[in-house]
């Protein structure tokens, strides 16, 4: 055959394969990225297929001038700098802007403070434009707090050690008030404690982290209340564990449609490369996600083999995977209606970046769209460019907690860059 024909048909084959790969695209499942997705479709590597790296991130802030990324149709803009290690934000019933700032405290690490800023400041943006040009110091005194609730004339903040509540006045720059611990809860570990409360106000709940990897004293099974979700009236009574065998659940928000509780959960590590996928699920009702004896429903952990197999029986999958080691902490539904019709429901995801893993991950803010209650697609994009050098495991800063401001716009807490990004969608 001369060479023309074999061009010819070389060129014949390849736009015949490019049509077939479009009607693929248009008739089949939906692909995903490997260690994403919904978990009934997911394909995990055996445990120590690849060895356990050990890579933890220098931050080396942010250059004058740089900012991250946002993805195609959306913008990005700086909302707060010189902050503290901030966290997590929250809208209080006017707009106005709460930042927890606050580190897990860990002496003689040198990466990290000897002290945590124990501090929430207020931001108030008084002519709309996107820029706060009020800022005042709202509490102090705090215990590496996480988690920030308003409810009727109270204002909640999650400690390390349990939660605590002042009286709040709708407008309020400063809490004066004397605070009232309602929950003791136990203190480090996975120090988080974040909350939030069911769309009728009737109650709260409040997420809490295992005191490890894999329990590797057995302490879970004296108090379950870690590595779970707790519910409780608004006062602290009644409190009940609502599911448990999240490793270290952070984030929680409610499905706007069908009015159900998800959150993000961090997974185990040291068991390579690929595993544990960290997860996006809804938390149902008295359920068992597994840690510390079982992943992704039923696979058992080798650290763990043989124990506790009739909890192993009751393990149920979680929803949708995130991909391993990518410290998904921040969780938002988008329920504004400033960002286009496809974002609408879905659930932007703060990705604070590997540590146990050859190649950095995460580092980003994402987005996995909604349908019906449920994740409908791929996981995409949304917030990038918080890596500096992948060869040398430098980042510039280190996304955690996403919400959505009073104006549409996304919130993002970058708390090793000492700032808080602005999310916008392009006009």
């Amino acid at each position: 055959m001369s060479k023309f024909y074999l061009n010819r048909f070389a060129l014949a084959a390849g736009v015949a394969m490019v049509c077939s790969c479009a009607t693929m695209s248009n008739n089949s499942p939906q692909r995903y990225a490997a260690g994403t997705g919904p978990a009934d479709q997911l394909q995990l590597p055996a445990p120590f297929d690849t060895p356990s790296a050990r890579n933890q991130s220098k931050v080396i802030g942010w250059p004058q001038g740089r900012m991250p990324k946002a993805a195609p149709g959306f913008e990005v803009s700086l909302f707060a700098d010189k902050l503290d290690n901030p966290r997590e934000t929250y809208v209080l019933p006017n707009k106005d802007i709460l930042v927890v700032e606050s580190i897990r405290e860990w002496p003689g690490r040198a990466d990290r403070p000897e002290k945590s800023a124990n501090r929430i400041t207020l931001f108030r943006d008084t002519d709309n434009d996107g820029k706060p040009d009020l800022r005042e110091t709202f509490l102090t005194g705090l215990n590496m707090p996480e988690g920030m609730l308003s409810l009727g004339n109270w204002l909640y903040v999650g400690n390390t050690d349990g939660v605590v509540r002042y009286p709040y006045r709708a407008g309020q720059t400063k809490i004066d008030g004397k605070g009232e611990k309602i929950l003791d809860l136990p203190a480090g570990g996975h120090h988080t404690r974040t909350l939030s409360a069911d769309p009728a106000g009737k109650k709260i709940y409040v997420a809490v982290g295992s005191a490890t990897n894999i329990d590797e004293d057995n302490g879970w099974e004296k108090d379950q209340r870690r590595a779970g979700i707790l519910e409780m009236n608004p006062d602290g009574s009644a409190m009940r564990i609502f599911a448990k065998g999240l490793r270290n659940a952070v984030g929680m928000d409610w499905e706007p449609k069908t009015k159900t509780l998800w959150t993000v959960v961090n997974e185990r590590d040291l068991l390579g490369d690929e595993l544990v996928p960290d997860y996006l699920t809804s938390v149902k009702e008295g359920a068992f996600y597994g840690w510390p004896y079982s992943y992704f429903g039923q696979n058992v952990d080798p650290r763990k083999k043989g124990q506790r197999p009739d909890l192993v029986a009751k393990a149920i999958k979680p929803d949708y995977a995130l991909g391993s080691h990518t410290a998904s902490l921040g969780l938002a539904f988008y329920n504004g209606k400033a960002f286009p019709e496809r974002y609408q429901g879905g659930a932007f995801i703060g990705m604070h970046g590997s540590w146990n893993r050859s190649k950095m991950v995460g580092y980003k803010v994402a987005f996995v769209p909604f349908a019906n209650g449920k994740p409908a697609g791929p996981i995409e994009d949304i917030l990038t460019g918080f890596i500096a050098d992948e060869n040398k495991f430098e980042a510039y800063g280190r996304p955690v907690g996403v919400t959505v401001a009073g104006d549409g716009s996304l919130l993002v807490a970058d708390d090793s860059g000492n700032k808080v990004w602005r999310i916008t969608a392009k006009k």
